[in-house]
């Protein structure tokens, strides 16, 4: 059964910083590209960032250029999304999408998906 488990979400105020995980299971981690995706209330979920087969990160937002980073652990088949200086609007339900191969900012293009965990930041 696949799986995509995000983790790590939570309240923080401004400023302050977050590590999200997505954990994947059921399918071969080093073929896909495992991107992060989020969705605030009231709005379209849109692209974040992705990291590639070989660890390249792309990031589709510039919002968070230069305060997000990702990183993955192929032992453990997850991905880490970590996010300083966070804002108020990055408010969101982050989501972790695995699509095989390349990465693309695209949602639809993405085969599986997790559940999603909630990141709060307070003003």
């Amino acid at each position: 059964e696949v799986q995509l488990v995000e983790s790590g979400g939570g309240l923080v105020q401004a400023g302050g910083s977050l590590r999200l995980s997505c954990s994947a299971s059921g399918f071969t981690f080093d073929d896909y590209c495992i991107g992060w995706f989020r969705q605030a209330p009231g709005k379209e979920r849109e692209g974040v960032s992705c990291i590639t087969t070989s660890g390249l990160s792309l990031y589709y937002a510039d919002s968070v250029k230069g305060r997000f980073t990702l990183s993955k652990d192929d032992a453990k088949n997850t991905v880490y999304l970590q996010m300083n200086s966070l804002k108020p609007e990055d408010t969101a339900n982050y989501y972790c999408a695995a699509k095989r191969y390349s990465c693309t900012g695209n949602e639809r293009l993405y085969t599986y998906w997790g559940k999603g965990t909630q990141v709060t930041v307070s003003s």
